[in-house]
């Protein structure tokens, strides 16, 4: 595929995940359509447990006429618990998967008037926000609750699950970009080299040569990898004697990093991270909050240098400020260009979920969340 072709250069280039990528400019054209390309979620138990609910909560700093932006909608959790604490506030929510879209407009029918519904990545917020006249410095507070939803996970048809077998596909927005390729196309197209890249840096694998390997020549004796279970048993007969766990010490597959690193390049998650968090300065009032919500250290490490200013071009920095040539005479502009941030953290570290939280929720346990106002 010529299109793949495309997607690996800019994506594997020089400008590799999105230290350097520019980002577009803000009148992105887009649609927001209904699509029923997927299952909804079972309604016997939550589709998805909110992370950190009452933190957010605590630090969005809103009130009854407080115009919410919620980035991430999944099942609707962090947005349900505003509008019932405050109830004359307004949230618009986003989200690219349109089984999450549905469940938004459902919502708008039990709170008439309040709720906004978005279908659309990130990169597609302001053509969709230009469609509902809504302006910059509008919000009051911005939250971003990055990864995937229990119920993308659950659903094994979306191919997200180690423990679900169903197609390689892991794209969030479903078949409402049907152009976009899925895990099983990259899979079947992408070079050994770009493989292992993918593996290497989305995922922190430290075996990404060995399953890149394996991958292409399992490609070439036999058929390209089509489900998880092939792709999670292929991976389990190369590092047959490795046994990992989690941060709650549990068992752990040793596929869940190829997975993690899959998911985040067929979705071109940190690039949608990076835009994203420029588009949060553009449309919160000042003096408006920022909540994060990250599960590894790839969207934690954007996020951070966001915060702290550490920007070229609108992209982070490769590198953290401390590691900057101090050898280097620069004018006092230039040092304040360096060292000036748009935000002001509330909180010197990261806030992490209660044990209490964690035992609930397991997957709550990676959780890390920033908090913070804008000032400029």
């Amino acid at each position: 595929m010529n299109s793949l072709k495309s997607i690996y250069h800019s994506r594997l280039g020089a400008n590799f995940f999105c230290f350097k990528l520019k980002y577009n400019h803000l009148e992105t054209s887009s649609t927001c359509c209904h699509y029923s390309d997927t299952k909804q979620p079972s309604k016997e138990k939550p589709p998805h447990v909110p992370v950190m609910k009452h933190e957010v909560i605590e630090n969005a700093g809103l009130n009854n006429q407080s115009i919410f932006l919620d980035m991430t909608f999944g099942a609707g959790g962090h947005t349900k618990s505003i509008l019932d604490k405050y109830p004359g506030s307004i949230v618009y929510c986003l989200d690219r998967d349109p089984v999450a879209h549905r469940m938004a407009c459902d919502l708008e029918t039990v709170y008439p008037g309040r709720v906004v519904p978005l279908l659309g990545k990130f990169s597609e917020l302001p053509a969709l926000l230009k469609s509902h006249g809504t302006r910059q410095n509008y919000f009051d507070a911005v939250l971003f609750d990055f990864g995937c939803s229990s119920m993308q996970f659950d659903e094994g048809g979306r191919g997200f699950s180690l423990s679900k077998d169903g197609p390689l596909d892991m794209r969030m927005d479903g078949n409402r970009l049907p152009q976009n390729p899925t895990a099983a196309d990259v899979l079947a197209t992408a070079d050994e080299h770009d493989l292992y890249k993918i593996l290497k840096v989305y995922g922190e694998e430290k075996r990404a040569k060995k399953i890149a390997r394996a991958v292409v020549e399992a490609r070439y004796l036999f058929t390209p990898l089509q489900t998880t279970k092939e792709l999670a048993d292929l991976i389990s007969c190369v590092l047959v004697n490795e046994t990992r766990s989690d941060k709650l010490d549990r068992h752990a597959h040793v596929a869940t990093k190829t997975f993690q690193a899959l998911r985040i390049f067929v979705n071109n998650e940190l690039n949608e991270i990076n835009y994203g968090v420029l588009l949060a300065q553009r449309y919160l009032k000042i003096g408006g909050r920022l909540i994060t919500i990250c599960f590894h250290s790839l969207e934690d490490l954007i996020v951070k240098r966001h915060i702290t200013g550490n920007m070229s071009d609108n992209s982070i920095n490769v590198l953290p400020l401390q590691y900057v040539d101090n050898s280097r005479w620069h004018d006092e502009e230039s040092i304040k260009e360096f060292t000036s941030s748009n935000w002001e953290p509330l909180h010197k570290h990261v806030l992490l979920p209660s044990d209490y939280e964690v035992e609930r929720n397991p997957r709550s346990r990676s959780a890390k969340m920033r908090a913070a106002v804008r000032i400029s």
